[in-house]
């Protein structure tokens, strides 16, 4: 059985907020057995396996940590909603803070992958993903530990460590972007080969992006007023 398969199994008796002796009671072992096999002691056979995806109503694929998706099913491009698409996960109450601060990260995004795309450079458009994916990654578990309840077996990287394998990894990511942004090729990349298509003046901004350049404009001045004002203090 792989390492994913304890963590996720506790993950699931906690969530529901369910303790050993019931769970093992319902699923037909021992309690004993159970801590073995949540805590990777001891590896449970296939029909233990099916038992559990169908008391916890989830895919084998996901128990094993094969897939995200507690149904089992792999993503593609069509499977991934739009960011503006309608949904109650798309709706956000209360304070307008968050909503302004959203549509400036998500308009200023827009204007990013598309010079992104205009780049046609594979590893500078997989390093600035990895390297926005970790920074959203990182706030995540920033806002995930706010509640002491929540389960770290969420994760597999423990609470302790993650943040700082996180910020390597952003580096590594912005170091390789950076080198392919400035024409230097370093092993396992390619090298931007017409970097007149990621021209960018204000006029053309507004003219290419008119729904989004003054977001855009807007991000800078907050990001820039904040490192300033950090670095003052």
């Amino acid at each position: 059985m792989n390492a994913d398969f304890p963590r996720i199994l506790t993950l699931l008796r906690k969530e529901k907020s369910l303790s050993q002796k019931k769970v093992s009671g319902d699923l037909g072992v021992s309690q004993a057995l159970l801590s073995h096999y949540e805590k990777g002691i001891r590896e449970c056979g296939l029909d233990f396996l099916i038992k559990c995806a169908d008391y916890y109503q989830v895919s084998c694929d996901y128990l094993l940590g094969r897939s995200p998706d507690r149904n089992g099913l792999t993503l593609t491009v069509d499977d991934i909603p739009e960011p503006d698409a309608l949904g109650k996960e798309n709706v956000l109450r209360g304070s307008i803070l968050p909503v302004l601060n959203k549509k400036l990260i998500a308009n200023s995004l827009n204007i990013l992958f598309d010079l992104l795309q205009k780049s046609a450079n594979s590893t500078l458009i997989n390093e600035v993903s990895a390297y926005l994916m970790l920074s959203v990654y990182k706030m995540f578990r920033v806002v995930y530990s706010a509640n002491p309840q929540n389960q770290d077996s969420f994760f597999t990287l423990p609470p302790y460590t993650y943040a700082s394998f996180a910020e390597c990894a952003m580096k590594i990511s912005e170091t390789r972007a950076q080198a392919v942004a400035a024409g230097k090729e370093i092993p396992g990349t390619s090298a931007l080969q017409q970097p007149e298509n990621l021209t960018v003046t204000t006029e053309i901004l507004s003219k290419e992006y008119p729904l989004f350049a003054s977001s855009l404009t807007n991000l800078i001045q907050n990001c820039e007023g904040k490192i300033k004002s950090s670095v003052s203090n």
